[in-house]
């Protein structure tokens, strides 16, 4: 009875198969069929790989480490390819007598032109030496197929009159992303390689001095991570309104207006004018109730304003200000800032408030939202070669946790426990002011910068000072030498203006 029931489930799924293969379209043969021209393929090509997969062993692994059922144009080809991924998976032989039989069992054997068919595809190759060169034709051929597929596509959305522009445009660009990809399959490193370009990367740091990454602009910050380092997802957790934006920003500021790295700043939460105006606040050091015009500015605080912002408005920071920015958009965006700005780091505030195309009813469905989306943080990192920083809520329980100060861990990420995973690093912002934590009466401008996790370095914490009126962040360890530096430079003279909340027109000012 078992076997009769194997076996009827067998057949049930080589009908299932046969019959979603055939209601396969195919897209490459319709476009090149509209435009008069003949599929991108190599008929030969594909025979003489599959004909010297079935002579020689050293063939077999060399094709399934560098093909897919997909570099088959031939759909006789591509049965006999599936066949033979079947046999691997089973870590059976794999030759002209176990193909066949295995095509007998998939019901597809006179599909392909039967047992004779397949011996003719062994005489077809003299010598399995030049299999290496005929996958990379494949690998060519299908690339270019796979481009047709894509602009096809985007072709049929963009005759839809339903189909929303701004979902058109970041499909495209990330099916055109995908296709340029192709299925070519990345190989296998060998160690000694890898340990030499890690000693060419040692070296290569040696000669460097100062840091190794994207600076934050605090230099106890920067002292923990030698900068913020390419690749890596940094998790920056906060309450809300103790001012993680303001610290993201203030980060983001220091590397493109001090160091001149280009920076994108994701904001799902504010828009540009908002994130401009804290800029502003922070940059010139004006009080806010003067900004806000609830106080005129003098001739000198705005000669003052306009001079000190220059910097600020050369800078290379990007903004975008997209609310409930869909993953897919965003790593589109981040792709084509990369190639055309030529970025170095990413800010995003914040995870919460991004889309994933998962389903988010209930709870469960918000967790897998936000695995998804901290894992695509993760992966595009890796694939920029660049650093994100992505900012994230935080859930109530640092503030029921006894004896802790309030002082969040890395389980009070809020909706997911895949950030910390994911995440290379995660900082806390903390201000125990902000509860009534501490009743002194400096609490409220003191901040911690709580690093929690640090997959390549040590963890710690370093206490900082926040400005809320100017909307920015001092490190302690520097401020004392900072202000004995400004006490001996040269201050403008301003009615009603603060000559210790500037910093002048220094390229690093390690203070901001």
């Amino acid at each position: 009875m078992v076997l009769f029931c194997i076996g009827l489930s067998n057949k049930n799924m080589t009908k299932e198969y046969r019959t979603k293969r055939k209601s396969d379209p195919d897209v490459v043969a319709a476009a090149a069929s509209e435009i008069g021209n003949i599929p991108p393929s190599a008929p030969e090509v594909e025979e003489a790989v599959i004909g010297a997969m079935m002579l020689d062993e050293d063939c077999i692994f060399q094709a399934f480490e560098n093909l897919t059922a997909k570099s088959f144009y031939n759909p006789r080809l591509r049965l006999i390819w599936e066949a033979m991924e079947r046999l691997y998976a089973k870590r059976s032989a794999i030759d002209l007598t176990t193909v066949a039989e295995q095509l007998r069992e998939d019901g597809t054997l006179e599909e392909v032109g039967g047992a004779a068919a397949l011996a003719g595809l062994t005489e077809k190759i003299g010598s399995a030496a030049n299999v290496e060169f005929y996958i990379r034709v494949l690998q060519q051929k299908t690339i270019q197929r796979c481009i047709i597929e894509a602009s096809y596509g985007i072709l049929r959305n963009a005759f839809d009159p339903t189909f929303e522009v701004d979902r058109l445009i970041t499909e495209s660009q990330e099916k055109i992303y995908k296709a340029a990809q192709g299925p070519i399959k990345k190989d296998f490193v060998q160690v000694g390689d890898a340990v030499n370009r890690s000693l060419e990367r040692i070296a290569s740091m040696q000669e460097k001095e100062g840091l190794t990454g994207v600076p934050s602009g605090f230099p106890t910050l920067d002292a923990f991570t030698m900068g913020w380092q390419a690749g890596n997802l940094i998790v920056i957790g906060a309450r809300p309104s103790v001012g993680k934006t303001a610290f993201a920003l203030n980060m983001a500021r220091n590397a493109a207006v001090d160091f001149g790295r280009p920076t994108a700043f994701f904001s799902l939460e504010m828009n540009d004018i908002e994130l401009a105006d804290r800029l502003v606040a922070a940059e010139s050091g004006l009080p806010s109730d003067k900004l806000k015009a609830r106080m005129r500015l003098t001739d000198s605080e705005w000669n003052h304003l306009e001079s000190i912002l220059t910097r600020l408005v050369k800078a290379p920071l990007y903004i975008d200000e997209t609310s409930a920015l869909h993953i897919t958009e965003f790593k589109a965006k981040a792709l084509r800032l990369k190639r055309e700005k030529n970025i170095e780091i990413i800010f995003l505030d914040y995870i919460q408030l991004m889309e994933a195309t998962v389903n988010t009813f209930g709870g469960a469905g918000q967790v897998q939202k936000i695995t998804e989306i901290s894992k695509q943080l993760k992966a595009t990192a890796k694939e920029l070669g660049i650093p994100i920083i992505a900012l994230s809520q935080l859930n109530r329980n640092p503030m029921g946790r006894l004896g802790s100060n309030g002082r969040p861990i890395l389980s009070d990420l809020k909706d997911s426990g895949s950030i910390e995973q994911d995440a290379d690093m995660v900082l806390f912002v903390h201000r125990p002011g902000m509860y009534g934590l501490d009743d002194s009466p400096e609490a409220y401008s003191k901040a911690e910068i709580i690093i929690a996790k640090h997959r390549a370095g040590k963890i710690g914490n370093i206490e900082m000072n926040f400005n809320g009126d100017q909307v920015r962040f001092i490190d302690m360890a520097n401020s004392l030498s900072n202000y004995a530096e400004r006490m001996n430079a040269p201050q403008p003279e301003a009615q009603g203006f603060d000559p210790f909340a500037w910093k002048g027109d220094k390229t690093y000012s390690p203070d901001f």
